[in-house]
Protein backbone atom coordinates (compact mmCIF):
# COMPACT_ATOMS: atom_id res chain seq x y z
CA UNK A 1 0.00 0.00 0.00
CA UNK A 2 1.16 3.50 -0.79
CA UNK A 3 1.56 5.82 2.04
CA UNK A 4 2.66 9.46 2.64
CA UNK A 5 5.53 9.53 4.88
CA UNK A 6 6.26 12.66 7.00
CA UNK A 7 9.72 14.72 6.08
CA UNK A 8 11.73 12.62 8.69
CA UNK A 9 10.83 9.85 6.90
CA UNK A 10 11.76 11.21 3.25
CA UNK A 11 15.16 12.29 5.15
CA UNK A 12 15.35 8.45 6.48
CA UNK A 13 14.64 7.11 3.03
CA UNK A 14 17.34 9.89 1.37
CA UNK A 15 20.32 8.31 4.07
CA UNK A 16 19.19 4.68 3.08
CA UNK A 17 19.23 4.69 -0.98
CA UNK A 18 22.51 4.96 -1.43
CA UNK A 19 23.60 1.41 0.21
CA UNK A 20 20.59 0.06 -1.85
CA UNK A 21 22.62 1.70 -4.96
CA UNK A 22 25.15 -1.25 -3.73
CA UNK A 23 22.72 -3.91 -3.68
CA UNK A 24 23.34 -6.34 -6.24
CA UNK A 25 19.55 -7.58 -6.28
CA UNK A 26 16.07 -5.72 -5.81
CA UNK A 27 15.25 -7.84 -2.55
CA UNK A 28 18.23 -6.57 -1.03
CA UNK A 29 17.23 -3.32 -2.06
CA UNK A 30 13.96 -3.68 -0.38
CA UNK A 31 15.05 -4.75 2.75
CA UNK A 32 17.42 -2.01 3.22
CA UNK A 33 14.49 0.36 2.73
CA UNK A 34 11.86 -1.65 5.20
CA UNK A 35 15.24 -1.81 7.90
CA UNK A 36 15.52 1.90 7.67
CA UNK A 37 11.35 2.63 8.00
CA UNK A 38 11.50 -0.18 10.66
CA UNK A 39 14.59 1.60 12.50
CA UNK A 40 12.89 5.00 12.38
CA UNK A 41 9.57 3.42 13.89
CA UNK A 42 11.46 1.94 16.59
CA UNK A 43 12.46 4.74 18.24
CA UNK A 44 11.18 4.51 22.00
CA UNK A 45 8.07 6.51 22.76
CA UNK A 46 6.68 7.04 26.56
CA UNK A 47 3.18 6.14 26.97
CA UNK A 48 1.40 7.24 30.01
CA UNK A 49 -2.20 5.33 30.83
CA UNK A 50 -5.43 6.31 32.50
CA UNK A 51 -8.74 3.83 33.32
CA UNK A 52 -11.55 5.32 32.19
CA UNK A 53 -13.58 5.56 34.89
CA UNK A 54 -15.80 2.67 35.82
CA UNK A 55 -15.60 1.22 32.32
CA UNK A 56 -12.16 -0.42 33.35
CA UNK A 57 -10.60 0.35 29.95
CA UNK A 58 -7.53 1.50 30.66
CA UNK A 59 -5.77 3.85 28.12
CA UNK A 60 -3.03 6.20 26.98
CA UNK A 61 -3.51 9.49 27.93
CA UNK A 62 -3.41 11.18 24.59
CA UNK A 63 -5.87 9.51 22.28
CA UNK A 64 -6.36 10.38 18.63
CA UNK A 65 -9.04 12.41 17.66
CA UNK A 66 -10.15 10.83 13.99
CA UNK A 67 -11.91 13.73 12.48
CA UNK A 68 -10.22 15.84 10.10
CA UNK A 69 -7.85 13.13 9.35
CA UNK A 70 -7.37 11.95 5.63
CA UNK A 71 -4.01 10.22 5.98
CA UNK A 72 -4.99 6.66 7.34
CA UNK A 73 -1.13 5.61 7.40
CA UNK A 74 -0.97 8.61 10.39
CA UNK A 75 -3.56 6.49 12.19
CA UNK A 76 -1.34 3.06 11.17
CA UNK A 77 1.46 4.22 13.06
CA UNK A 78 0.08 6.12 15.97
CA UNK A 79 -1.48 2.57 16.76
CA UNK A 80 1.63 1.10 16.20
CA UNK A 81 3.48 3.08 18.35
CA UNK A 82 0.69 2.54 21.40
CA UNK A 83 -2.12 5.00 21.22
CA UNK A 84 -4.72 2.74 22.55
CA UNK A 85 -8.44 5.02 22.03
CA UNK A 86 -9.45 6.33 18.60
CA UNK A 87 -12.18 8.43 18.43
CA UNK A 88 -14.96 9.03 15.43
CA UNK A 89 -18.60 9.85 14.05
CA UNK A 90 -20.84 8.34 11.92
CA UNK A 91 -21.08 12.05 10.18
CA UNK A 92 -17.47 13.04 9.70
CA UNK A 93 -16.37 13.40 6.49
CA UNK A 94 -19.75 12.39 5.34
CA UNK A 95 -19.46 8.80 6.95
CA UNK A 96 -15.78 8.15 4.68
CA UNK A 97 -14.01 8.95 8.04
CA UNK A 98 -15.51 5.59 9.27
CA UNK A 99 -14.53 3.66 6.49
CA UNK A 100 -10.98 4.55 6.71
CA UNK A 101 -10.21 3.97 10.51
CA UNK A 102 -12.10 0.82 10.24
CA UNK A 103 -9.76 -0.13 7.55
CA UNK A 104 -6.43 1.45 8.99
CA UNK A 105 -7.33 -0.23 12.44
CA UNK A 106 -8.18 -3.83 11.64
CA UNK A 107 -5.07 -5.41 12.29
CA UNK A 108 -5.05 -3.85 16.11
CA UNK A 109 -9.06 -3.87 16.46
CA UNK A 110 -8.69 -6.05 19.69
CA UNK A 111 -5.74 -4.20 21.13
CA UNK A 112 -7.93 -0.46 20.67
CA UNK A 113 -10.65 1.35 22.23
CA UNK A 114 -12.68 2.35 19.80
CA UNK A 115 -15.36 5.06 19.98
CA UNK A 116 -17.64 6.14 17.23
CA UNK A 117 -21.15 8.47 17.84
CA UNK A 118 -24.67 9.13 16.46
CA UNK A 119 -26.09 12.73 15.62
CA UNK A 120 -29.88 11.22 15.71
CA UNK A 121 -32.57 12.85 17.78
CA UNK A 122 -34.66 9.00 18.04
CA UNK A 123 -34.27 5.69 18.84
CA UNK A 124 -34.72 3.81 15.33
CA UNK A 125 -32.55 6.13 13.32
CA UNK A 126 -29.82 6.15 15.74
CA UNK A 127 -29.65 2.36 16.21
CA UNK A 128 -29.79 2.29 12.47
CA UNK A 129 -26.57 4.60 12.91
CA UNK A 130 -25.24 1.80 14.94
CA UNK A 131 -25.33 -0.58 12.20
CA UNK A 132 -24.16 1.56 9.68
CA UNK A 133 -21.25 2.66 11.93
CA UNK A 134 -20.22 -1.11 12.44
CA UNK A 135 -20.35 -1.97 8.75
CA UNK A 136 -18.27 0.80 7.47
CA UNK A 137 -15.81 0.39 10.40
CA UNK A 138 -15.58 -3.31 9.94
CA UNK A 139 -16.45 -4.76 13.14
CA UNK A 140 -18.95 -6.48 15.14
CA UNK A 141 -18.87 -3.69 17.87
CA UNK A 142 -17.56 -0.73 19.33
CA UNK A 143 -16.18 -0.05 22.79
CA UNK A 144 -18.24 3.51 23.43
CA UNK A 145 -21.33 4.70 21.59
CA UNK A 146 -21.74 8.54 22.10
CA UNK A 147 -25.04 10.66 21.97
CA UNK A 148 -23.34 13.30 19.94
CA UNK A 149 -22.99 17.12 20.73
CA UNK A 150 -26.11 17.14 23.24
CA UNK A 151 -25.79 20.75 25.11
CA UNK A 152 -29.12 20.37 27.28
CA UNK A 153 -30.67 17.63 29.29
CA UNK A 154 -33.59 17.66 26.76
CA UNK A 155 -31.16 17.00 23.77
CA UNK A 156 -30.80 13.53 25.79
CA UNK A 157 -34.20 11.72 25.42
CA UNK A 158 -35.25 8.98 27.03
CA UNK A 159 -36.02 6.63 23.59
CA UNK A 160 -31.98 7.43 22.99
CA UNK A 161 -30.67 5.86 26.33
CA UNK A 162 -33.23 3.59 25.48
CA UNK A 163 -31.32 3.06 22.06
CA UNK A 164 -28.32 2.73 23.96
CA UNK A 165 -29.38 0.15 26.43
CA UNK A 166 -30.37 -2.01 23.19
CA UNK A 167 -26.66 -1.56 22.15
CA UNK A 168 -25.29 -2.93 24.63
CA UNK A 169 -27.93 -5.57 25.35
CA UNK A 170 -27.47 -6.79 21.87
CA UNK A 171 -23.34 -6.36 22.67
CA UNK A 172 -23.04 -3.52 19.40
CA UNK A 173 -21.88 -1.34 22.09
CA UNK A 174 -19.99 -1.80 25.38
CA UNK A 175 -20.53 1.25 26.98
CA UNK A 176 -23.33 4.50 26.30
CA UNK A 177 -21.12 7.83 26.59
CA UNK A 178 -22.47 11.53 25.52
CA UNK A 179 -20.88 13.94 24.06
CA UNK A 180 -20.90 17.71 24.60
CA UNK A 181 -19.54 21.27 24.24
CA UNK A 182 -20.76 22.59 27.57
CA UNK A 183 -20.05 20.32 29.95
CA UNK A 184 -20.53 22.61 33.35
CA UNK A 185 -24.40 22.30 32.14
CA UNK A 186 -24.80 19.21 31.12
CA UNK A 187 -22.43 17.03 33.32
CA UNK A 188 -24.33 17.78 36.45
CA UNK A 189 -27.87 16.54 35.04
CA UNK A 190 -25.94 13.39 33.41
CA UNK A 191 -24.92 12.63 36.97
CA UNK A 192 -27.93 12.12 38.38
CA UNK A 193 -29.11 10.32 35.22
CA UNK A 194 -26.69 7.43 36.34
CA UNK A 195 -26.99 6.50 32.14
CA UNK A 196 -23.95 7.14 30.87
CA UNK A 197 -20.24 5.68 31.73
CA UNK A 198 -18.15 8.19 29.52
CA UNK A 199 -18.59 11.91 28.36
CA UNK A 200 -16.64 13.58 25.93
CA UNK A 201 -16.10 17.20 27.16
CA UNK A 202 -14.69 20.11 25.56
CA UNK A 203 -12.11 21.24 27.55
CA UNK A 204 -8.86 23.40 27.30
CA UNK A 205 -6.87 25.91 28.90
CA UNK A 206 -9.44 28.81 28.12
CA UNK A 207 -11.98 27.40 30.27
CA UNK A 208 -12.96 28.73 33.79
CA UNK A 209 -12.79 26.84 36.72
CA UNK A 210 -16.85 25.99 36.36
CA UNK A 211 -15.67 23.12 33.37
CA UNK A 212 -13.20 21.88 35.67
CA UNK A 213 -15.82 21.22 38.82
CA UNK A 214 -18.15 19.56 36.45
CA UNK A 215 -15.51 17.33 35.34
CA UNK A 216 -14.63 16.74 38.54
CA UNK A 217 -18.10 15.97 39.59
CA UNK A 218 -18.37 13.37 36.61
CA UNK A 219 -15.06 11.62 37.71
CA UNK A 220 -16.83 11.37 41.33
CA UNK A 221 -19.34 9.95 40.01
CA UNK A 222 -17.55 7.27 37.80
CA UNK A 223 -17.39 8.33 34.45
CA UNK A 224 -14.61 8.39 32.01
CA UNK A 225 -14.30 11.89 31.29
CA UNK A 226 -12.63 12.27 27.61
CA UNK A 227 -11.31 15.78 26.67
CA UNK A 228 -11.41 17.27 23.19
CA UNK A 229 -10.75 20.30 21.82
CA UNK A 230 -8.09 20.55 23.43
CA UNK A 231 -6.42 22.88 21.33
CA UNK A 232 -8.34 25.36 21.89
CA UNK A 233 -9.47 25.99 18.36
CA UNK A 234 -5.52 25.51 16.94
CA UNK A 235 -5.10 29.19 15.55
CA UNK A 236 -1.89 28.10 13.99
CA UNK A 237 -2.48 28.41 10.45
CA UNK A 238 -2.15 31.87 9.11
CA UNK A 239 -1.84 33.50 5.79
CA UNK A 240 1.95 34.91 4.33
CA UNK A 241 2.40 38.35 5.41
CA UNK A 242 -0.40 37.92 8.10
CA UNK A 243 0.96 40.35 10.77
CA UNK A 244 -0.07 38.06 13.27
CA UNK A 245 1.63 34.94 12.29
CA UNK A 246 4.74 35.11 14.64
CA UNK A 247 2.05 34.82 17.62
CA UNK A 248 0.14 31.97 15.47
CA UNK A 249 2.95 30.30 14.57
CA UNK A 250 4.59 30.47 18.25
CA UNK A 251 6.56 26.98 18.62
CA UNK A 252 5.25 25.05 21.54
CA UNK A 253 1.88 26.38 21.85
CA UNK A 254 -0.47 22.99 20.68
CA UNK A 255 2.26 20.54 22.59
CA UNK A 256 1.85 23.50 25.75
CA UNK A 257 -1.98 23.18 25.28
CA UNK A 258 -1.97 19.49 25.05
CA UNK A 259 -0.35 19.48 28.40
CA UNK A 260 -2.11 21.69 30.27
CA UNK A 261 -5.43 19.25 30.00
CA UNK A 262 -3.09 16.40 30.53
CA UNK A 263 -2.30 17.90 34.45
CA UNK A 264 -5.57 17.52 35.24
CA UNK A 265 -6.30 13.80 36.93
CA UNK A 266 -10.05 13.63 36.11
CA UNK A 267 -9.42 13.64 32.52
CA UNK A 268 -8.51 9.91 31.46
CA UNK A 269 -8.21 10.24 27.67
CA UNK A 270 -7.87 12.84 24.76
CA UNK A 271 -8.60 13.26 21.35
CA UNK A 272 -6.87 15.94 19.70
CA UNK A 273 -6.92 15.87 15.91
CA UNK A 274 -4.09 14.71 14.26
CA UNK A 275 -3.49 15.20 10.30
CA UNK A 276 -0.04 14.54 9.68
CA UNK A 277 3.21 12.58 10.91
CA UNK A 278 4.44 15.61 12.69
CA UNK A 279 1.66 16.61 14.22
CA UNK A 280 1.57 12.63 15.77
CA UNK A 281 5.53 13.32 16.91
CA UNK A 282 4.41 16.18 18.80
CA UNK A 283 1.77 15.21 20.62
CA UNK A 284 3.53 11.90 21.48
CA UNK A 285 5.57 13.91 23.90
CA UNK A 286 2.85 15.19 26.12
CA UNK A 287 2.90 12.01 27.47
CA UNK A 288 6.83 12.07 28.40
CA UNK A 289 7.17 15.71 29.01
CA UNK A 290 5.70 17.36 32.55
CA UNK A 291 3.54 20.88 32.04
CA UNK A 292 6.07 23.48 32.86
CA UNK A 293 6.20 27.51 33.82
CA UNK A 294 7.62 27.90 30.94
CA UNK A 295 4.32 26.77 29.40
CA UNK A 296 2.08 28.80 31.81
CA UNK A 297 3.88 31.62 30.26
CA UNK A 298 3.32 30.39 26.46
CA UNK A 299 -0.07 29.49 26.99
CA UNK A 300 -0.80 32.76 28.96
CA UNK A 301 -0.04 35.13 25.69
CA UNK A 302 -1.65 32.95 23.52
CA UNK A 303 -4.49 33.19 25.48
CA UNK A 304 -4.47 37.07 25.13
CA UNK A 305 -4.25 36.50 21.41
CA UNK A 306 -7.12 34.81 20.87
CA UNK A 307 -9.34 36.34 23.86
CA UNK A 308 -11.45 37.65 21.08
CA UNK A 309 -11.45 34.99 18.45
CA UNK A 310 -12.26 31.76 20.92
CA UNK A 311 -15.59 31.24 21.75
CA UNK A 312 -15.32 28.76 24.92
CA UNK A 313 -18.51 27.87 24.30
CA UNK A 314 -19.74 28.81 28.10
CA UNK A 315 -23.36 28.66 26.37
CA UNK A 316 -23.73 32.42 28.37
CA UNK A 317 -24.61 33.94 24.90
CA UNK A 318 -27.31 31.76 24.03
CA UNK A 319 -30.80 33.26 23.33
CA UNK A 320 -29.24 36.84 23.57
CA UNK A 321 -29.03 37.25 19.34
CA UNK A 322 -32.20 39.79 18.10
CA UNK A 323 -32.10 37.45 15.47
CA UNK A 324 -31.69 34.36 17.12
CA UNK A 325 -28.45 32.98 15.37
CA UNK A 326 -27.29 30.06 17.11
CA UNK A 327 -23.54 32.04 17.98
CA UNK A 328 -21.54 29.41 19.67
CA UNK A 329 -22.25 27.01 16.64
CA UNK A 330 -21.55 29.79 14.34
CA UNK A 331 -17.96 30.46 15.93
CA UNK A 332 -17.13 26.96 16.54
CA UNK A 333 -17.79 26.24 12.42
CA UNK A 334 -15.59 29.60 11.94
CA UNK A 335 -12.80 27.64 14.17
CA UNK A 336 -13.21 24.57 12.31
CA UNK A 337 -11.74 26.85 9.37
CA UNK A 338 -9.51 29.57 11.06
CA UNK A 339 -8.06 26.86 13.39
CA UNK A 340 -7.97 23.71 12.12
CA UNK A 341 -7.76 24.72 8.55
CA UNK A 342 -10.51 22.81 7.05
CA UNK A 343 -12.64 25.16 5.30
CA UNK A 344 -15.15 22.85 3.74
CA UNK A 345 -16.23 21.30 7.60
CA UNK A 346 -17.33 24.70 8.18
CA UNK A 347 -18.89 25.70 5.34
CA UNK A 348 -20.87 22.24 4.97
CA UNK A 349 -22.03 22.79 8.99
CA UNK A 350 -23.23 26.97 7.96
CA UNK A 351 -24.96 25.69 5.07
CA UNK A 352 -26.65 23.19 7.41
CA UNK A 353 -28.25 25.92 9.37
CA UNK A 354 -32.13 26.93 8.22
CA UNK A 355 -32.56 29.49 5.88
CA UNK A 356 -33.61 32.12 8.50
CA UNK A 357 -30.48 32.32 10.49
CA UNK A 358 -28.16 31.52 7.28
CA UNK A 359 -29.64 34.23 5.26
CA UNK A 360 -28.71 37.00 8.47
CA UNK A 361 -26.14 39.36 8.21
CA UNK A 362 -24.89 40.67 11.35
CA UNK A 363 -23.63 44.13 9.58
CA UNK A 364 -27.15 44.88 8.63
CA UNK A 365 -28.01 45.58 12.47
CA UNK A 366 -27.40 48.54 13.82
CA UNK A 367 -25.67 47.14 17.42
CA UNK A 368 -25.39 43.71 18.72
CA UNK A 369 -26.82 42.45 21.29
CA UNK A 370 -24.68 39.29 22.07
CA UNK A 371 -21.78 40.57 24.50
CA UNK A 372 -19.36 37.86 25.10
CA UNK A 373 -18.29 37.35 29.23
CA UNK A 374 -14.77 36.78 27.94
CA UNK A 375 -13.83 38.94 25.27
CA UNK A 376 -14.97 37.32 21.82
CA UNK A 377 -15.76 40.28 19.49
CA UNK A 378 -18.79 38.29 18.35
CA UNK A 379 -20.32 40.68 15.59
CA UNK A 380 -17.41 40.57 13.64
CA UNK A 381 -16.56 36.64 13.98
CA UNK A 382 -20.48 36.31 13.10
CA UNK A 383 -19.75 38.59 9.67
CA UNK A 384 -16.32 36.92 9.03
CA UNK A 385 -18.53 33.18 9.67
CA UNK A 386 -21.42 34.68 7.17
CA UNK A 387 -18.68 36.05 4.79
CA UNK A 388 -16.82 32.66 4.40
CA UNK A 389 -19.61 30.45 4.03
CA UNK A 390 -22.91 32.17 2.71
Amino acid sequence: MKTNRSRREFLALGLALPATGLASTTDLARQSLQSAFQSLRASPVKLAYRTLGKTGLKVTTVGFGCMITSDASVIERAADLGISYFDTARGYQHGNNERMVGAALKRKRKEIVLSTKTPSGNKQSALNDLDTSLRELGTDYVDIWYLHGKDSLDEVKDELIEAQQIAKQQGKTRFAGVSTHSPQLLIPALVKKGSFEVVLVTYNFTMDKEVGEAIGQAAKAGMGVVGMKVMAGGFRKVKPGDPLASKLKRDGVMLAALKWVLKNPNVYTTIPSMTDMDQLDENLKAMAEPYSAVEEKILARQLEFITPLYCRMCGKCEGTCAKGLPVSDMLRYLTYAEGYGQFALGREEFRALPPEVSEVRCNQCPSCTVSCPFGVKVAARLSRAQELFA
